[in-house]
């Protein structure tokens, strides 16, 4: 991915927010390597992420992910100008891993550390390798744990529209996924089943798609599958998808299209793991080109947890001259903007 900045120093970035293990070098905003060691296969047998698990592979896996990384760049890691790490949120012994990690190679080498806020890397991975860089726009991060819209104005400048009341999307997208039997993680099976399917055949409702604020809730919506299931003969899988799919895809689109509008924004950037959906990808681009306006979406290697996200907004921060102190703590519960 070409970019790149003025000063051209490089940096490491790691992410073990959750059950990726992940690595990132970049040269300015160029990015160099990246590389991710999942947990995916792991966690299956359980149905979803066990964070004892997940910090105990994060300890095997990060060593090796970060020699892979610097070898694919070329680079040994005594030419690491700095080291960032994502320190929240996510889960407290996963975030420590990684942040300690970071924290260590930055005193042992004598170089800068940048702590990295996860949502942030989700919200700016749009503009990665935009030569016009972050500008003014809608964002809506959208993911297993976090369904947000801001306003963004610059790097670091972000208003908070609006966000989900309960169930984030990709939460209610692997909870919908388990109820149908489908192998974790439910998202990516939904979605594939869901192009065989009827997207019409069931009438889910849109909740608060119609509502005066930018809030979202899929809690309601999950339950009217559950409802649903023990009155059918038989299980028309696709078409469950399909349908289930489309109430989500509809409201995310609504609320995101109403919030461009109102702020008057000309760019929409998406990102998060459930924006590697086909039909959301499909409806966001349809409505946007109706409308005139400018969409952005990352590739899907950086939707899901990354480093190279993560190296962005740490490559960002580092060309403006900021630095994270080494006592900074992780925060599982960090915000990217008050919500005072």
């Amino acid at each position: 991915m070409s970019g790149g900045s003025p000063s051209a120093r490089t940096l490491i970035a790691l992410e073990t927010s959750c059950d990726e293990t992940a690595a990132a070098v970049l040269r300015g905003t160029e990015l160099l390597a990246s590389e991710v060691a999942s947990q995916v296969a792991i966690h299956r047998q359980f149905g979803g992420v066990v964070p004892e698990v997940a910090s105990r592979n994060h300890l095997r896996a990060l060593k090796p992910v970060i020699s892979r990384a610097l070898d694919a760049a070329g680079l040994s890691i005594d030419r690491i100008d700095a080291f960032a790490a994502t320190s929240g949120p996510g889960l407290a012994s996963s975030l420590m891993i990684g942040a300690s990690a970071a924290k260590g190679l930055a005193v042992s080498l004598r170089k800068p550390y940048l702590s990295v806020n996860h949502i942030e890397g989700h919200l700016l991975s749009p503009f990665f390798g935009d030569a016009r860089g972050v500008r003014p726009s809608v964002g809506l991060v959208v993911s297993g744990g976090h369904t947000l819209l801001l306003e963004i104005e610059a790097l670091g400048k972000y208003r908070l529209l609006g966000q989900t009341q309960d169930d984030a999307a990709g939460e209610a997208f692997d909870k919908v996924g388990k109820l149908l039997g489908l192998p974790y993680p439910g998202g990516p099976n939904v979605d594939r089943l869901a192009a065989q399917g009827d997207p019409k055949r069931f009438d889910f409702p849109r909740s608060m798609m119609d509502s005066s604020d930018f809030h979202f809730s899929f809690s309601g919506l999950k339950t009217s599958v559950r409802y649903l299931l023990p009155k059918l003969e038989t299980l028309p899988l696709p078409d469950l998808c399909a349908s289930f799919q489309e109430a989500v895809v509809d409201v995310l689109v609504a609320k995101t299209l109403r919030a461009a509008r109102v702020t008057r924004s000309k760019v929409i950037a998406v990102s998060g793991g459930v924006s590697c959906n086909s039909r959301l990808r499909e409806k966001f681009r349809a409505a946007c080109e109706k409308r005139g306006l400018e969409l952005l979406i990352a590739p899907p290697s950086l939707c899901t947890d990354n480093a190279a996200m993560i190296g962005y907004v740490a490559a960002l921060r580092f060309a403006n001259g900021e630095r994270s102190p080494l006592d900074s703590d992780i925060d599982p519960n960090l915000r990217l903007v008050s919500t005072n």
